[in-house]
């Protein structure tokens, strides 16, 4: 699965570790998150992310 970098902060969503505090459990591809979703760090939208090669 592929990680997804947040622009604006710099903050790496890892599926493997998920966004537990944000109730997205271990293992949830970036693509799975809900639309809602915003970056634990800065507040932003899925968005604002983009895919990390």
């Amino acid at each position: 699965m592929d990680k997804y970098l947040c622009e604006p902060c710099g903050y790496i969503y890892d599926p493997a570790i998920g966004d537990p505090e944000g109730g997205i459990a271990p293992g949830t591809a970036f693509e799975d998150i809900p639309d809602d979703w915003v970056c634990p760090i800065c507040g932003v939208g899925k968005d604002m992310f983009v895919k990390v090669d």
